[in-house]
């Protein structure tokens, strides 16, 4: 019995050894690419896409998913606006820091090639300046309610997120005005 039972588990292990290798695990840009495409279509108005530096801290509420990509912050800014873009249902809204334009080379280098280089990806898009703080209380209020997908990026300069809100694309404020005005007072309360 002690032989039978010794002979299947060697057959076995030879099974196991020349059988065929499992699937690679994807890389880590094919995985945080997946998950915003996977995502993309399940967040609408005021869900929130963060593209952050590598300091940005590990929020704890429950509707905040962090990701870390290892990626270059431009890089993964470009295929999340792509993203959106060919999307039919949100538009980017973008936040940066009010503290950017303050940030001094000598104390961050290279900061001065990123305000550069983020103005160029960003041209065209609205783009609004708040202080950090007051970005963190919108996203925190945010992810009480609504998700937040966090993507982390290996950009170690200060004030550099890129935080979007997400908007209607396919209806925007001047026809929710109509909308409102149009309708009997004791119901135009509004989204």
């Amino acid at each position: 019995m002690r032989r039978t039972l010794l002979a299947v588990s060697l057959l076995l292990a030879a099974a196991v050894l020349h059988a065929a290798p499992p699937a690679a695990t994807p890389a880590p840009a094919a995985a945080w690419k997946a998950r915003v495409a996977q995502s993309l279509p399940l967040l609408g108005h005021r869900n929130w896409i963060l593209i952050v530096d590598s300091a940005y801290p590990l929020q704890s509420s429950a509707g905040v998913e962090t990701i870390e990509t290892n990626a270059d912050q431009l890089e993964v800014t470009r295929a999340v606006l792509d993203t959106i873009h060919r999307s039919i249902h949100v538009r980017p809204v973008i936040t940066m820091d009010a503290e950017l334009p303050f940030v001094p080379e000598q104390d961050a280098p290279g900061v001065g090639a990123y305000r550069t280089a983020v103005a160029q990806l960003l041209h065209g898009l609205p783009v609004e300046s708040l202080p950090h703080d007051k970005v963190i209380a919108q996203i925190d209020e945010a992810g009480r309610q609504f998700h937040v997908l966090v993507l982390k990026t290996r950009l170690a300069i200060p004030y550099t997120s890129v935080f979007i809100r997400l908007d209607c694309k396919y209806w925007g404020a001047d026809a929710e005005k109509r909308l409102r005005a149009a309708m009997p007072g004791s119901v135009a309360a509004g989204r």
